[in-house]
């Protein structure tokens, strides 16, 4: 196979792969002659299936898989050779003007950008800290409380905090909604899930009772139709139901996996899943602070066009799927989503790099301590642990996480920070 390199741009390099014909068509003659004596195929004889139906069966994925690894191979030699950081996926395309009985490919690739001198010291990084109190740990126990609250019908006048049962109907522009009758609603005064006039309107009635009132909705109403219209609002308080939580008993502490029923044991497993949530929270202020300080002093550093534009349009397909969840279409352009990629894809590259120049290496410690982590948020905690270690993809996304958390604390350490305390609430509120 010959090789050579062009440059076509600062971080752009054309590989040319001229590979003779006869030789690929041999490799792929002698791979398909093996399994022609232990492929099975139904009527005919173990080691006894003609080449041509070999041929034709497999053919074209054995071309693929040879051609495929004589190119990584031709490829990996030459960004060995003329040393090269290669950066994304390359780019590979047959050439126009192969010889005869020669093929030829050309691969295009990007490199990394020269950073020059990587001194960490100039960046000025606030780390945020906190820590769980015992307030936070009486507050989720509320929540937890709340989560299994139940509802018992009373029949005083609502309130906030009840649970209220509706039948309501409404006038815009002449035309009434529904046309007949009137639609069921439930909502909980206080959770601001209906408007807020009617919301205050409701407290204080009697089940039964019944009111009409005019609400003008604002400009930017999500129902476009409806925006900055008047709307009569007639609606009945069918019934009301108060909450009623439950005891922190024996029986309510086993149904959350805490077999002995014991309340300082529960308060402690409360108190170790919070500061399991509180210490990604504050790990992922750090990578903000670092990524925004790193994107900051190297805002000037000339970046691979086409890793930019890959990671432009994940950026815009997120977004799309996003808004497609939620019922709607995405209205921003492509060029909405290169500042954002830029800055990604900036620091990502300053990332690695500074972890190769620093000789920084996965901790295989913080890998089980965080995959012990996340499997501890599940019932069988073994089941994730497993799961993990047997799927290849998901340790090395999970692998990718770990080692970008260490480059994040080994730049931190060596930047100028000041600590910022805050409360946990404050902290988990990203």
């Amino acid at each position: 196979m010959q090789v050579s390199v062009e440059s076509i741009g600062n971080l752009e390099r054309r590989v040319i792969l001229s590979l003779p014909a006869g030789d690929v068509e041999a490799q792929i003659g002698s791979r398909l002659r093996e399994i022609a004596h232990t492929v099975r195929i139904k009527g005919f004889r173990p080691g006894k299936v003609p080449t041509k139906v070999v041929e034709q069966r497999y053919g074209g994925q054995v071309r693929a898989e040879i051609l495929d690894g004589l190119l990584r191979e031709g490829l990996g030699k030459a960004v060995r050779e003329n040393e090269l950081n290669v950066v994304g996926a390359p780019q590979m395309m047959p050439g126009e003007d192969a010889a005869e009985g020669e093929l030829k490919y050309v691969a295009s690739v990007e490199l990394a950008p020269d950073f020059g001198e990587l001194d960490m010291s100039k960046l000025e990084v606030v780390r945020h800290t906190a820590e769980v109190t015992d307030a936070d740990v009486e507050r989720m126990l509320e929540n937890l409380r709340q989560q299994r609250a139940s509802w018992t019908q009373v029949t005083r006048a609502a309130k906030a905090g009840d649970l209220v049962n509706l039948e309501t109907s409404s006038t815009v522009d002449g035309t009434r909604m529904p046309a007949e009758g009137a639609e069921r609603t439930s909502t909980v005064l206080g959770s601001a899930a209906i408007y807020p006039e009617v919301e205050s309107a409701i407290a204080g009635m009697q089940p039964g009772e019944e009111k009409t009132l005019d609400v003008t909705l604002p400009a930017d109403w999500h129902a476009a139709q409806f925006a900055g219209k008047t709307i009569t609002s007639t609606f009945k308080l069918v019934d009301v139901a108060e909450q009623v939580l439950p005891e922190v008993d024996a029986a309510f502490i086993r149904s959350f996996g805490v077999k002995s029923g014991d309340l300082e044991q529960f308060k402690a497993d409360i108190r170790s899943n919070l500061e399991r949530e509180l210490k990604g929270a504050l790990m992922n202020r750090l990578r903000r602070e670092v990524g925004e300080q790193l994107a900051t002093v190297y805002k000037d550093v000339e970046l691979p066009p086409r890793l930019v534009e890959n990671e432009a349009q994940a950026l815009m397909a997120n977004a799309a799927e996003q808004a497609r969840r939620q019922g709607q279409q995405l209205a921003a352009a492509p060029e909405a989503f290169q500042e954002a990629a830029r800055k990604r894809v900036l620091v990502a590259l300053l990332v690695g790099e500074v972890a190769r120049r620093n000789d920084l290496r996965l901790e295989p410690e913080r890998l089980n301590e965080t995959m012990r982590l996340i499997a501890s948020t599940y019932e069988q905690p073994q089941q994730v642990i497993d799961l993990y270690r047997n799927d290849p993809q998901l340790m090395q996304g999970l692998q990718n996480r770990v080692m970008e958390e260490q480059v994040t604390d080994w730049i931190a350490e060596r930047a100028q920070h000041t600590e910022n305390a805050l409360s946990f609430q404050e902290a988990i509120n990203q």
